[in-house]
This record gives structure tokens, C-alpha cells and sequence, in this order.
């Protein structure tokens, strides 16, 4: 067996697969072994097969780079993609799309950003719509309340989406797809189940509600996809994926995608997956090549203010991190009446709420977001220059994912994480761990080095003035989030924390594989303007049906 990295150099000519020893593949020079997956293969040497880099790289064009359609994607989806000017595949994809459209479950790694999203919808519609040998073994007719194909995502913004990703695919090949997650009513999701929905992206929470309610049954579903898995086991929501996983054919397709491979996400694999493929690109402590990144020691308070101040003052779009919602509350409407017009981004919230500020702030409208860790993963909106840490995270992998709204899709970006003299010792131990090797550099407001990166002000604007999106003074604080409800889709497992979610789609929205946000269908549906909204699952009040969800067994 061997594991190994995507190349980044043009593939070779294809070919056929071959399966090796762990002793072998531990000798060779291409194995790359993650720690997730040596103490994985060490007790699963036998199940688990690999491809090398010779058999990825199946097909490429004419100046040696890899295309879908050399990599057996059909002419029909190649022609949705070329619409949103998606025409060279990308690392992951390039690995898994030969295995996955071959019907082979596949455990595949990439950073955020790196395009998984599309990894996982072209096989999926492609087998699903009967346009590739593979699809034989499925059914071809999707019966009411039964779906064909289930993909979950731990939060309801992630699999809004995954869905702005998939559904102009599926509706090229005819194929009809829905969401289904907490905080929102569940009657039109509950039509559009016995319309007969080819597709399902689910949250595990409200999935189990329907499931228990005998809305849909899941005995029909050919293809599985497990989207953030490490994120689903933060949030305590790996009970529930094993239900579901266990209330899926046994034969099926299923596939694991996520930035991490850890947390547990092993005994998924070990228990739902038959002999998986392992595809890595880039390990998940892997910071961005095209990021810079700047570390700005200040003195105290005061000036750590100042400097913020300066920095949220330019023209480009930027978001600012800190650890409280309080803090973000605080930060965002201070910069309003400061005259920066600046929307706030956290877990207290109403859903309708952190819409109109994402929609403002993809839109342009306001140029700078204040977020807790809610929006770490998940959100991808075009061309944000500037990520700032104005409170250091806790750790390292929050610190990728937060810096990752950034320099996405192979565009550039800049970094900075304000440190107190207190935070220093704490934050050279996150560094470390980030690989992280930027110089810090003492700073105040008005240095050189602040002023290049904040770039030429943008002109004040009046807080009667500014949007209405913005957060300002005297708005009335927003009432903590209550745990409650109807089943598993509020915090029972999990979602009472901050969640946060990623973006697949990273990749559709470069500028060389720019995806439309699509429409989207049913009550759960996220507009198209509004494709980047986040909110924590079953974060939203939910009607009492009065009934228990019943559990998913075998």
C-alpha cells in the first residue's frame, strides 16, 4: 500500500492501479504516511488500497496539465463547469476523480480551500445521472422520500454551499437536490422529500428529526458523502453520522472528505469504508503559500486599538478575528461610529441577521467584517485581502482555518495577528505548531509597515449614513442562544458551540474557477446573493412536533 502527496508538476501518462504491502509503501520514496493515517493503515494494512501519482494523473492537455475531461468527467458537466469558467481541476480533485467516478470509496485530505467540494459533486452527479460505466449498479429513479445520494455537512451554511456548488451540476444532468437542517420550518423540506429529491444535503440533526418522523428513509441511497468529518466530531455529532452511516446500504459509495483526519474520524472509516483510497494534498498544518503572514507586537490596549483602527480603515474587503462575541459586538460597532462602516459576525445572532451582514459584506457594500471563530471555516467571499487576528487563537488549526478566508483558490493574501506583551510566549508556541515563520515586528499606529498593509483610507462615512447592515450603537444586544427544540438538530450534540464550517467551494469562486452561486430549492433554500450565509445548526427556533426522533440502527 502506499500513500502519497499530489504532485503539483504535470502528470504522467496513465497507469492501471496497483496495490502494494505496508512494508513496501513504507520503503518507497514517494509513501507519505500523516498521523492520522500510520496509526490508521498500521491495524487496516489489507483493506486500504492507494493509487500513485502515475495513475492520478490519467490524461492531460496538450501543455501536460490534467483536464476533466481526461480525467473522465462527462461532456455534459464539463460544459457546467466551462459556463462558470472552471476549466483545470485542481490538486484533489485531480487525485480522486478517477477512483470516485470508478464507484471506489475514497478518504481524501485537502486544506480548505483546495477544492473538495467539486471533488466529491462530479462523481456523485455523474454515477447518479447513469453518465459513467460505474452508475450500472444504480438505481436509475428516485422514489418519494428515498433519496439516491445523501451528503452531510456538519453546519446548515456549509451545506448551503456545498448545494451553490452541486445544483448547477445536477441541473445539467437532470438531477434534483435539496438541504435539509435546523433553525428553519421543516414543511417545505418535508414536500420537497415526496416530490422525490435525487439529492440530499443534510445536517445530521434535523436528518435524524426527519428520519424519526418517517419523513425520509435512507434505504435507497447509492452514494455517501461525509464532508468535514474532523469538524463533525468537534461538534459532537459522531454518534449520529454513525447512525445514519449505518442506516445506508452496505454497498454503497461513500466517500470521506475533510481538511484533518483525526478526532475519531478513524473509526468511520474502519467500520463504513471498503478498502478506501487515500488521497492527501497538503498536510492540514500546511499554510498557504500564497499567504504572507506578519506578526505586529503592541505595547498595550490602547494601541492595539489604534492599530486596529488603522487597519480596518482601507479599501479592500477585510475581516477581523476575536475570541468573544462580546469582543466582536464591541470592535464592530465602535468602527461604525469611528466611521468605518463594519458588520458583526457571532453565534448570538438571529439567523436572518448574520444574513444581511454576510450579503452586505460579499457584496461590497461594507468592506469589513469583526467575526468570532463562527466564521473560520465555511465562509468564502471573493477577493478578501486582509485577514486580522485581534485576539491571537487559542490554537493552531484555528489559526490556518481563520487565516484560510484568505488567499484562497491560489490568490494572494495577507495575514496579521496582533500580540500583547502577555500573549507573546503563547503565541510563538502557536506559531511553532502553524509553521508559521514570520519576523514579529514592534509596531504602533501610523508605522510604515501598518500603513502599507492597511493600504490608502477609505473615506469616512457618517454612522447615520452607513448601511443598514452595520452594527452600531444602541442597536439592541442580541439574545444568547438557548438550547431546545425539537430532536437532535439544536445543541444536544454539539451545535451550542460556535460553529463554523468550510468551504468546499473554494475553488468556485477563483478567478480561473469561478462558480455561480446557483439557485437553490424548498424552504431551505440560501439565495443566490446570499450563498456565503453562516449560522450554527439548529441555532434557530424550531416547531415542538411533540414526537421523539426515533434512532437509526443497523
Amino acid at each position: 500500500m502506499e500513500t502519497w502527496r499530489a504532485p503539483r508538476v504535470p502528470h504522467r501518462t496513465h497507469r492501471p492501479q496497483r496495490r502494494r504491502s505496508l512494508a513496501a509503501a513504507a520503503s518507497g520514496p514517494r509513501t507519505v504516511v500523516h498521523s492520522f493515517e500510520s496509526s490508521f493503515l498500521s491495524q487496516r494494512s489489507t483493506s486500504l488500497s492507494t493509487t500513485t501519482p502515475e495513475t492520478a494523473g490519467a490524461a492531460s492537455s496538450a501543455n501536460g496539465e490534467p483536464t476533466f475531461t481526461g480525467l473522465g468527467v462527462p461532456a455534459e458537466l464539463v460544459a457546467s463547469l466551462r459556463e462558470r469558467e472552471i476549466s483545470t481541476p485542481f490538486p484533489i480533485q485531480s487525485a480522486t476523480l478517477p477512483d470516485t467516478l470508478a464507484g471506489r470509496d475514497v478518504l481524501g485530505r485537502g486544506r480548505t480551500g483546495s477544492g473538495k467540494t467539486l471533488a466529491f459533486a462530479l462523481p456523485l452527479v455523474a454515477r447518479l445521472a447513469g453518465q459513467v460505466p460505474s452508475a450500472r449498479t444504480i438505481a436509475n429513479r428516485t422514489r418519494p422520500g428515498a433519496p439516491r445520494a445523501l451528503i452531510l455537512a456538519p453546519t446548515r451554511e456549509l451545506a448551503n454551499q456545498i448545494l451553490a456548488t452541486l445544483e448547477p451540476l445536477a441541473t445539467a444532468a437532470g438531477l434534483q437536490a435539496m438541504t435539509i437542517f435546523g433553525g428553519v420550518g421543516q414543511a417545505k423540506q418535508v414536500a420537497q422529500l415526496r416530490r422525490g429529491a435525487d439529492i440530499v444535503v443534510a445536517t445530521p440533526g434535523r436528518l435524524e428529526d426527519l428520519i424519526g418522523q418517517s419523513h425520509v428513509r435512507l434505504d435507497a441511497v447509492a452514494i455517501t458523502v461525509l464532508d468535514e468529518a474532523d469538524h463533525m466530531a468537534d461538534l459532537g455529532f459522531l454518534p449520529a453520522v454513525t447512525r445514519i452511516l449505518a442506516a445506508t446500504p452496505s454497498g454503497g459509495q461513500r466517500l470521506l472528505f475533510s481538511a484533518t483526519l483525526d478526532r475519531g474520524v478513524d473509526s468511520l472509516v474502519k467500520r463504513f469504508l471498503n478498502k478506501p483510497l487515500v488521497h492527501s494534498v497538503d498536510a492540514e498544518s500546511s499554510p498557504v503559500a500564497a499567504m504572507t503572514h506578519h506578526v505586529f507586537l503592541v505595547g498595550d490596549a490602547t494601541q492595539k486599538r489604534q492599530v486596529v483602527r488603522e487597519l480596518a480603515g482601507g479599501t479592500g474587503r477585510r475581516l477581523l478575528f476575536t475570541r468573544t462575541k462580546h469582543q466582536a459586538r464591541k470592535l464592530a460597532r465602535d468602527l461604525t461610529s469611528d466611521g468605518i462602516p463594519a458588520v458583526e459576525l457571532h453565534g448570538n445572532l438571529s439567523q436572518n441577521a448574520r444574513e444581511r451582514g454576510l450579503k452586505a459584506f460579499a457584496d461590497g457594500e461594507i468592506k469589513v467584517m469583526v467575526a468570532t471563530d463562527i466564521a473560520a471555516r465555511g465562509i468564502h467571499v471573493d477577493d478578501v485581502d486582509l485577514v486580522v487576528h485581534v485576539d491571537p487563537p487559542a490554537e493552531h488549526k484555528a489559526y490556518l482555518h481563520r487565516s484560510g478566508r484568505t488567499a484562497r483558490a491560489g490568490n494572494d493574501g495577507d495575514v496579521i495577528t496582533l500580540v500583547l506583551p502577555e500573549q507573546r510566549r503563547d503565541f510563538q508556541a502557536l506559531a511553532r505548531a502553524a509553521k508559521i515563520t514570520a519576523q514579529p515586528s514592534t509596531v504602533s499606529a501610523g508605522d510604515r509597515n501598518v500603513r502599507d498593509l492597511a493600504g490608502a483610507p477609505a473615506a469616512l462615512v457618517a454612522p447615520g449614513q452607513a448601511p443598514s447592515a452595520a452594527a452600531r450603537k444602541g442597536d439592541p444586544d442580541p439574545q444568547p442562544f438557548r438550547k431546545g427544540g425539537s430532536g437532535r438538530g439544536n445543541a444536544g450534540r454539539g451545535s451550542a458551540r460556535s460553529a463554523s464550517g468550510r468551504s468546499g467551494s473554494g475553488q468556485a469562486a477563483a478567478s480561473s474557477q469561478r462558480g455561480s452561486g446557483g439557485r437553490s430549492s424548498g424552504g431551505s433554500a440560501p439565495r443566490r446573493d446570499a450563498v456565503v450565509s453562516l449560522s450554527r445548526q439548529g441555532s434557530g427556533s424550531r416547531r415542538h412536533t411533540g414526537r421523539r426522533p426515533g434512532r437509526v440502527s443497523a
